[in-house]
This record gives structure tokens, sequence and C-alpha cells, in this order.
């Protein structure tokens, strides 16, 4: 096929992207080569729209065929990865949307980048509570946990479930605000107690943390934002990229070099 002057490359992108089983059936040329009964089995489309399909990728010089195999050409590849990536930034902004303006700003060092590949988990009507759940789940994989932000709506309600993983053990740091610290201590004794006692637990105090809350586990970091007028987590983003793994430490250690530890009489006050 020669390309004509007037031709774009939104042409061949709208080409693609009009209907879904050509980025499939491109994707799945790229991996390894396959016959046009296993592209209608992973596609689901009919013999004679898998075979133009094909026929249109021929002629782009996107595959090659081999007797009864079509396998992806080098452009082929180039083109299916550029597609992956695309759709992929696409499906990370559409799930950020509606949430980012709760997760930290650029100018703190956060990038969409750190979001590709994230689990983003949504507070819905129906379901409120779902960052809070998942953030339960990642305490039970992990053996060591450090926090630092705006913490009592994420944690409080997870309160029985860290108090259990810190006795049993789970090494803890937490950075808060002084008055959240207070009213954690004063409001749920109990729960205290025992993480105190047992040595896992460290809290230190800051006068100034971002409004949100960074959670660094032994293989995943995850960031949780909060609506400030309902006090409410509105989203957990987590992720084990490591860009987003050296942010999230990078920030954890400059609250810390800022912050104290709690004094005995903090208790008492």
């Amino acid at each position: 096929m020669i390309t004509s002057a007037t031709d774009s490359p939104l042409d061949d992108v709208e080409f693609l992207a009009r209907s879904e089983h050509r980025v499939d059936a491109l994707d799945a040329l790229a991996r390894r080569p396959q016959s046009r009964t296993r592209l209608r089995e992973l596609t689901g489309v009919s013999r004679s729209t898998i075979g133009r399909t094909l026929r249109e990728f021929e002629d782009r010089h996107w595959i090659r065929r081999d007797g009864q195999q079509y396998e992806a050409t080098q452009l082929g590849a180039f083109v299916a990865s550029g597609m992956r990536d695309v759709i992929g930034r696409f499906e990370t902004e559409r799930k950020l949307r509606d949430v980012w303006q709760w997760l930290p700003f650029e100018e703190d060092g956060f990038t969409i980048e750190m979001a590709l590949d994230a689990v983003v988990t949504v507070a819905e009507t129906d379901d409120p509570y779902r960052p809070i759940n998942r953030f339960e789940s990642l305490l039970r994989e992990t053996d060591r946990l450090r926090f630092v932000g705006f913490d009592l709506a994420l944690l409080e309600p997870c309160r029985d479930e860290l108090a259990q993983r810190i006795v049993d053990r789970m090494e803890t740091e937490i950075i808060d605000p002084p008055s959240v610290a207070r009213y954690i201590l004063t409001t749920y004794p109990e729960h205290c107690s025992g993480p105190r006692e047992s040595g896992n637990l460290t809290v230190r105090l800051h006068d100034d943390l971002p409004p949100y809350g960074i959670a660094i586990f032994d293989r995943r970091i995850a960031i949780s934002g909060l609506n400030p007028e309902s006090g409410t987590v509105r989203v957990l983003i987590d992720t084990d990229i490591p860009a987003a793994r050296e942010w999230a430490e990078s920030m954890y250690d400059s609250c810390r070099r800022e912050s104290q530890p709690l004094a005995l009489e903090t208790t008492a006050e």
C-alpha cells in the first residue's frame, strides 16, 4: 500500500480505535503468530470481519503471512505497543478523572505516570468504605508499615485490624499532627495500649503535613485522598511502580526529619 499525501497518522489511529477487535488482533499478533481461527476466538468477530481486518493489516505492512499463520512485523509490533500505551494512559485518566483533586499535586513531585497500572479504589455512594477495605487488605500483606499524613479518616475505621497487626509484630511508624495523636490516644486507649507496649509502634508528631496520606508497605505504596469538606477517604491508589515508591520514600523521609517523637506527656494533655 502506498500512503497518500493526504493521509494522516490520525487516520491509522482512527482505523484501529474504531473497532476494539482490531487493537486486540494486532496485540495478539505482536505477542505470537496466530491463525485466523484463533484470532476469531480471541476477538469474537465473524470470519469475514477478521479476514477484512487481516487484509487491512497486510496493506499497512503491519503483519506477514506464513502458511496458515499470521504474525506482526516490526512495524506492526511498534504500533501495537504504542496503542497499548495510549489505551493504558486513557484508562488511568478515566479512573483518576473525578478524584485527582484529592491526590498529590505536581508541585509535590507526584506525576500521573506514577499512577499507571495502579489499583485505584474510589468510594461509591453504595460502598463508601471501599478505599478503607482496600487499605486493610494491604495491611494483611505487609510486615512493616510507615504512614504520614492526615490518617484519622483512614485508620480509625480499621483500628481493630491495625492494632492486632501491630501486636502481631508488624513494625509500624506513624507521623501524625499533634491534635490527631491526642484524639486517638484519648479516644481509643484500649487500642493504643497493646501496640505501644509491644514495642512495634512508633508515633511521631508534625505540625504541617500534606493534605493526603502516604502509606509505605513492604511491596507497595498507597496514597489516600481525603475530601476536606466531609472528612472522608475519597480514593486510595496503590502501586508497586519503583518511581512511585521512590517519591513516597522521599516525602516520608522529609516529613520524618521535621517531626518529633511522641512524648509520654502528650497522652495526658
